[in-house]
């Protein structure tokens, strides 16, 4: 007689699938500060604009959001010029890519990154049951785009592009993708992830929106997390003609962005000038960090986010806890590096210290 499963069946391929490790709090210690620059936030509180619009909307909370986050995406089709059909919410980038891999894979179909990137990309791609195609990237942290196009074959469905890269922070320059898009089949879904848009100042990078405009199968990620102080309410938008853009929503979970995050993100809108301010002050910060990393003798790839990446190998675990040490925690990447978020001045002043004495 067969014994009976010891309980239910799951699916084979979430056997060994990486968990999604989030950035570490600074622990709370005496007589000093602590800082964390671990997950990319947004260091500035959110302006009095925010708060207010989501205090008001919370007085809805025995209610259902509006499915189709009707005023936010009628928005941002005015503020894009976009069709609204081609606007897709969600709570978050993060999740609109799972949402989007689940629309394009079949089990065993191929999904084509670049590594190291974002780490959640494996884990969306293994949840589908895709095969993941890893394409190194270049030796300044790069996206390796002719290879990448190399990598496509028949079972490729979906390929992702990180600009700025996460975690190295480099951008896609316009020309690098015009050619991509012009070598890999029009029926591979290209998920352009911008999620650091604003935080981009080089002339050449890509601009994905005009992209999207002459190409049905280029689809735009973007979030209110970084740039718009969002990042605890959930809420992004993809970009993406009417088939790809139905499929997306008929994947998402209805009601997913509440009213509060709604309302929040509208308002965010509406004060660019203060967000976009405090993004200013966040790139000057990066340049001052970088270029002072890469005096004491850091190989700091070009970075057009609102972070850097320290290339340690097997130092990285090393470096982060010295930096721990000093009450700072930093994102380390076992064997490959260390992603150190802009944060405030006095923050960023004290991973420069530990680097100093690391260099000396």
């Amino acid at each position: 007689m067969t014994a009976r499963p010891s309980g239910p069946r799951l699916r084979r391929s979430l056997q060994g699938i990486p968990s999604y490790k989030p950035g570490r709090p600074a622990a709370p210690a005496k007589g000093r500060p602590t800082y964390k620059l671990s997950s990319n936030e947004n260091p500035y509180p959110p302006p009095p604009e925010l708060l207010e619009a989501a205090r008001a909307a919370a007085g809805t909370m025995n209610r259902y959001p509006d499915l189709s986050c009707g005023r936010l995406t009628g928005e941002l089709s005015r503020r894009l010029d976009v069709p609204v059909s081609n606007l897709a919410p969600g709570t978050g980038s993060v999740a609109l890519l799972y949402h989007l891999i689940q629309a394009a894979c079949e089990p065993g179909d191929e999904v084509v990154y670049a590594w190291q990137s974002f780490e959640a990309y494996p884990i969306a791609s293994q949840a589908a049951g895709a095969t993941q195609v890893r394409v190194p990237l270049t030796a300044e942290a790069r996206h390796d785009l002719p290879a990448m196009a190399a990598a496509v074959t028949d079972r490729t469905r979906v390929v992702i592009v990180c600009t700025p890269n996460n975690p190295t922070g480099p951008v896609v320059h316009h020309d690098e993708l015009a050619d991509f898009l012009a070598r890999v089949p029009d029926d591979v879904l290209i998920v352009v992830d911008e999620a650091y848009l604003q935080f981009i100042r080089d002339p050449d990078a890509a601009d994905g929106l005009a992209l999207y405009r002459q190409h049905p199968n280029v689809c735009i990620l973007r979030t209110f997390s970084k740039a718009y102080c969002l990042a605890n309410l959930r809420v992004g938008f993809a970009i993406a003609h009417e088939p790809v853009a139905d499929a997306l929503r008929a994947c998402t979970p209805p009601f997913a962005v509440s009213t509060v995050a709604e309302e929040a993100a509208l308002a965010a809108l509406g004060c660019e000038d203060v967000l976009f301010a405090y993004v200013e002050q966040l790139v000057k910060e990066r340049y001052r960090v970088a270029e002072s990393l890469r005096t004491q003798g850091f190989a700091v790839p070009a970075t057009e986010a609102n972070f850097v990446w320290l290339p340690l190998g097997d130092d990285a675990d090393r470096f982060a806890q010295a930096c721990e040490a000093e009450g700072v925690v930093v994102r380390a990447f076992p064997g490959a590096g260390c992603r150190v978020s802009i944060g405030e001045p006095a923050a960023n002043d004290l991973v420069l210290e530990v680097a100093g004495r690391w260099s000396a």
